[in-house]
C-alpha cells in the first residue's frame, strides 16, 4: 500500500509548515516534495519517516507531471 508524502504528512496531523520546523527545511521545500518538483535526499527520507511514522517504501513520490 501507497502514501503520497502529502497524504503522510495530514496523516500525521501536520501543516506544511509545522513539518518544515519539524524536518529543518524551508515550507516551499515541502511543497515543491509534495508536488514532484524536487525530492527529499536520504537524510531527510529518514526525518520523513521518523516524522511521519511511514516507511520510505510506503511513499508514492509524484513527479512534476502528476501535480
Amino acid at each position: 500500500m501507497g502514501i503520497t508524502l502529502k497524504a503522510a504528512r495530514v496523516n500525521a496531523g501536520l501543516t506544511q509548515q509545522e513539518a518544515a520546523e519539524r524536518l529543518g527545511v524551508a515550507k516551499d521545500t515541502i511543497r515543491n516534495w509534495e508536488k514532484g518538483a524536487t525530492y527529499p535526499d536520504v537524510p531527510q527520507l529518514k526525518k520523513i519517516e521518523l516524522e511521519y511514522k511511514i516507511k520510505y517504501s510506503d511513499i508514492i513520490f509524484l513527479n512534476s507531471n502528476n501535480s
